[in-house]
This record gives C-alpha cells, structure tokens and sequence, in this order.
C-alpha cells in the first residue's frame, strides 16, 4: 500500500482521537465528562435552524456559485464593515465549509515548496498538518506562560528568514485563550510589512472576549488589510459546528484563486446551511453574547478551580473558551508526560482532557469549559481527586 509522502507526513488530531475515545467510553455505560471538544454546549438557536428548514422547503436545495450565494458573501461583507472595521466588497469574500477548510484553501494558494509559515506556539492542531499538505514549512515560534502566550513583535522577529512567506495569527487563541493587544497587533503589522509576511488571520473566537477588547488586525490600515487573510465562521460564535460554514476575506485576486480550489473540491458550500447562516448574520450578535457571560462565569470557576490545586499554575484566559494549565508537577513516577497524564485522568477520574503536546506544547493539558457548570464541578472534583492521588 503507497501513500503520498505529504499525507504520511500529517498526524491525526489529537482533540478528535480524544473526543472520539470519550463518546466511544459512553457508549460502553460509563460515566465519562468531556472536556476535550472545542465546541459550544448550548444548541444551534432556533431562528437559525428555522430559516435553514424555510430554505428545504422552498427548494434551495441545488449547486450554488462555488464561493457560496451573493446574499451571504454581501452579508458577511456588511458585518467585517459594522462590527470589525473593515472594507470589504462582496468579491473579496468567500463562504466556505468551515474555517478549516478556508484556512487549507489559503495556505493551498500561498505556499510554494519550502515557503516558512510562522507558528506560535502553544497553537491549534490543524495549523502546522495543513502547511505540510501544501509543501510548505511550519516555523513553531514558542509564546511563554509567563507572558500570558501572547505574540509580540519582538518576538516574531525571531522566526524570520528569508523564506518566511506569512505568520498564522489567533487572537483569542485556541488552546490558551491568550488576546492579543491592540498596541501589539500595530507593531507585529509593522514587522509584516517590512518584511512582506502574508497574515493569516484565524478570528473564531472573536465573540468571545472577557477582559481585552478583539480587534481584526485587518481593520488596522489599508496597507495592513492588502496582507491579510481574515478568517472566521459561524461554528464558535452561533454553535453551528456541525453546520460547516466559515468565510475567508481577502483582495479580490486571492479569493478568485481560493474559489477556484473550492469550484475542483467541494463545489460550493451547502445551500440550505448558508440561509441559516444569513438568519445568524441578522441577529446582530445577541446570541453570542448570551453565551460570552455564561463562559465567563464558568471560567471564572475553573481557573480559580485549578489555581486552587498545588503545583499547578495557569494564566487566565481572557477569550476563547480554553483553560490551559501547566500540569508538570503531576508528570511523575510511571508518567512520563502530559500524553499519559491525560490518559491517567481519562482511566483513573473518568474526565477526558486533551494534552498540550498536541498543540506544540508539553507539560500542559486543555480544558474546554464549553459544558456546564454541573460538569465542570464534577469534573474538577475527579481532576482534583485524581491529581491528590500523583503526591
């Protein structure tokens, strides 16, 4: 059996092997609390689904233009406009079937063979598999706790070569919910411009911001925006994970390329799906919001939860829906690193979380506090329990 040599390069995700072994647990009777999944607890809001239910009976049930019905793509321009201050026309969006794949679909545009993309790290799973798919060169830039895993622009001049081609940005981030600053993001734009670095701007968590206000890199300047792939979707922010739908925004010239992958590949995002996602545009962001402040009360538990615990240290999230504590005084005795430790605390306290390891950094685990606080409660206790029983 032959496989090609970039897909044998590529690793699974480690958040969806967790996940899966968790449900595969329930299904065998037992009592297992899941931490690991990055997505939402509360249900796709009502006026979504029932707009996406209007579109299958009307018959909106057929091939649309490959980068998604003008509506949406008008849409989503009108909302970069309103809420993240920046100029887009409909032409330079593009509807895709999630984020994930928009993201694949710009890198698939920009990298050539041996193109450096900077990752910083602590990161999300899919960033540094999908530039080896494209033959290009994941350059893991490591973020320190004691900075809170925030980017700096310092920093970022670290990774640059002569073969730097963009730097993957995610503010909040996913795993540690780190924001960066408005102040910041000027300065690590001006390094980019510089250096003539593409920004791949992953905003998913934009919603979802407690203590630092978001801002969209692109919405800097005009300069800034010509640099810049913004990258969001429907998925975090309306709980339509399994809707698939995202956007890309970018000058024109890259989203006709990125249209054309899409055109070859999936043909066009499903059609239905993107009314429900027109109904979510025109809520004006009040569902989000409703779950921002459950989210924040339920991290406010979990930190002080896991600050609680001796040995254990962790920065405050200030978006996202992440905890990311540093778990290396439990890393001990038959332990050898933060892979076995979550699978002590899946055998041992029936609680599954996903180890930093999988997003480019060890001796730390994730915690998703996107599930309720009865959950959290118990699931805390058994971590607790369970880490008492490692002294």
């Amino acid at each position: 059996m032959e496989f090609s040599e970039r897909v044998l390069r590529v690793k699974p995700s480690q958040t969806l092997v967790i996940t899966a072994k968790a449900a595969e647990l329930r299904r065998k009777g037992i009592d297992i609390i899941g931490f690991g999944a990055g997505e939402p607890d509360f249900d796709t809001p009502d006026f979504v689904k029932e707009a996406a239910i209007k579109a299958l009976k009307e018959g909106k049930t057929r091939y649309t233009p490959a980068a998604g019905i003008p509506e949406l793509r008008e849409g989503i321009a009108k909302r970069l406009k309103e809420k993240n201050g920046i100029e887009y026309s409909p032409s330079e969006v593009i509807v895709t079937p999630g984020a994930k794949m928009g993201l694949y679909e710009v890198f698939s545009v920009i990298l050539n063979p041996g193109d450096e993309v900077i990752v910083p790290a602590p990161f999300w799973v899919s960033y540094t598999e999908q530039i080896k798919l494209c033959d290009g060169k994941p350059v893991i830039l490591e973020l320190s706790e004691e900075n809170d895993f925030v980017l700096t622009a310092e920093k970022l001049k670290e990774a640059i070569t002569e073969k730097t081609k963009a730097l993957v940005l995610n503010t909040p981030s996913n795993p540690t919910g780190a924001v960066i600053p408005r102040s910041e993001l000027e300065r690590i734009a001006q390094v980019c411009l510089e250096n003539n670095i593409l920004i791949i701007s992953d905003e998913c968590y934009e919603e979802f911001c407690y203590d630092e206000e978001h801002v969209s890199i692109a919405s800097l300047s005009k300069e800034v925006r010509e640099i810049t792939f913004t990258i969001n979707a429907f998925s975090k922010a309306y709980s339509m994970t399994g809707w698939r739908l995202g956007w890309v925004a970018a000058p024109e010239e890259y989203i006709k390329k990125i249209t054309i992958i899409q055109s070859q590949t999936i043909s066009n995002p499903t059609s239905f799906a993107m009314y429900g996602a027109l109904a979510a545009l025109e809520d004006g962001g009040k569902f989000p919001a409703m779950m921002k402040e459950e989210f924040r009360k339920r991290r406010d538990f979990v930190i002080n939860e896991f600050l609680s615990i001796e040995g254990i240290s962790c920065p405050v999230p200030k978006g996202a829906f992440y905890a990311f504590p540093n778990v290396k005084a439990y890393i001990v005795g038959n332990i050898k690193n933060d892979v076995d430790l979550t699978a002590y605390l899946l055998e041992e306290a029936k609680v599954a979380v996903v180890p930093g390891s999988a997003f480019g950094k060890e001796n730390y685990i994730r915690l998703s506090y996107a599930t309720s606080m009865e959950n959290l409660k118990e699931g805390m206790k058994r971590i607790k329990d369970a880490l008492a029983k490692l002294k």
